[in-house]
């Protein structure tokens, strides 16, 4: 044996065992894992090609990058576009299809989402966006979704991703994407049952949230009346017979203040005041400040009732500190008669309405000024209101509770999966 070898030999030997932080006892000392690359188990690729020409109102579902994201998060949608029966046969029997088993993965836009397939799925899919992922065996594919979930794929991809111009997970790049499994699949399959049991109970918690919301719209169905109507289907028994709801422009109801714009410089790294804008009630990570002293309409307190009306539009409550909203945010006072919560609850309402009557919600970026004081809406009495906002209100807390503990989930399989998996930083080192 050379000296060379002598060396490697040596350096392999006194490597530590790569091994996760949490492993099951009855696999302690059963074997370091190994490295892999996706192609020994997968035989890596994408789809035969379908013409537009032969797309269909019905038929076999045919899916691209946005219905395999649904389906990874078990979320519903609707098939939009479908082939043939008869091609799809006529692909299957020359090119194959998906199987129990495989995965399908996102190589463009949201990248990295996987789609374990199910027995009984029966759908074909676009080429060049997905990538196909057809299970050869030696591996639970159950045990490889949670590794492809994991960090150590995942960094892979968002690196691989970087050094391209577009940004795409490209099929060559998924032929060579590493991981790390247990040396027996009595072991991966173990760790494969204790996450999914984890998933299980989040989709149970997944579904109570969505049937919760479903309610939510369907009570205010109920507690507003329609277009055209001054009367809910649904009244508290103290309101039966107080009559109908009174009609009026939003600009009646309440004061729309135009928030200040900002010229870049005048955006500070830090101030007196921050800056409120429309990407900041999603998130505190990037915020800017001012020192300018402006009219008092130009401030935002805890409780203040905020319009955002470009991009992610619709009402907030502003929960945060004294602030100074932007240009692309209203500040609404209500009116005499008019109650705070109710108000925030009909902005919520008919922002909805207006997004359904617009190309399902996708063709609005922005509403001006003008049209939101015209928009026609049905108030009943101050107390009327009140007991309305109360129940709805008491509904929303129940939902957060609710998404609280689907968050909690979430963390804790997140945690679960840093343990049960061994860590980048372990197997760089």
């Amino acid at each position: 044996m050379s000296s060379k070898t002598k060396t490697t030999a040596a350096t392999e030997d006194a490597r530590p065992a790569l091994v996760p932080k949490l492993r099951f006892p009855e696999f302690f000392g059963t074997g370091s894992w190994e490295q892999k690359h996706i192609e020994d188990f997968f035989n890596v690729g994408s789809s035969k090609r379908v013409l537009q020409q032969d797309w269909i109102a019905q038929g076999i579902p045919f899916y691209r990058t946005r219905e395999l994201v649904s389906l990874s998060k078990n979320e519903p949608f609707s098939s939009e576009i479908f082939i043939s029966k008869p091609l799809f046969e006529e692909i299957t029997q020359k090119y194959g299809a998906p199987r129990e088993g495989d995965f399908l993965i996102s190589g463009v836009g949201t990248l990295g989402i996987s789609y374990l397939v199910k027995k009984g799925d029966e759908f074909y899919f676009k080429d060049g966006n997905v990538i196909w992922f057809s299970r050869k065996g030696g591996i639970s594919s159950l045990f490889f979704k949670y590794c492809f979930e994991s960090d150590v794929i995942q960094d892979q991809i968002l690196k691989q991703a970087s050094v391209s111009t577009v940004g795409t997970y490209t099929i060559q790049n998924a032929k060579i994407t590493k991981f790390y499994c247990p040396p027996t699949e009595v072991e991966q399959q173990k760790i494969a049952e204790c996450l999914s049991s984890v998933d299980e109970l989040m989709a149970g918690q997944a579904r109570k949230v969505g049937a919760l919301k479903t309610h939510k719209k369907g009570l205010m169905q109920q507690l507003f009346p329609r277009e055209g109507e001054t009367q809910p289907r649904l009244r508290f028994p103290e309101f039966q017979n107080v009559g109908e709801w009174k009609r009026m422009a939003l600009g009646q109801a309440a004061i729309f203040y135009n928030g200040r714009a900002y010229k870049q410089e005048e955006l500070l790294e830090s101030g007196k005041y921050p800056v409120l804008r429309v990407g900041n009630f999603f998130t505190s990570n990037a915020w800017y400040y001012s020192d300018l002293e402006l009219d008092e309409t130009k401030y935002c307190e805890k409780g203040d009732l905020l319009y955002a009306w470009s991009a992610s539009f619709g009402p907030r409550i502003w929960r945060g500190e004294k602030s100074i909203y932007h240009y692309h945010i209203w500040k609404v006072i209500e009116q005499r008669g008019i109650d705070k919560q109710f108000l925030f609850i009909t902005l919520e309402n008919e922002t909805e309405n207006m997004k359904a009557k617009t190309t399902n919600g996708l063709g609005i970026m922005h509403i001006t000024k003008g049209a939101i004081e015209s928009w026609q809406s049905a108030f009943p009495t101050l107390v009327e209101q009140r007991k309305i906002a109360d129940c709805l209100t008491s509904l929303d807390n129940t939902i957060a509770a609710e998404i609280e503990k689907l968050d909690t989930l979430k963390s804790y399989k997140e945690g679960l999966m840093q343990q049960l998996f061994p860590s980048p930083d372990a197997i760089q080192s």
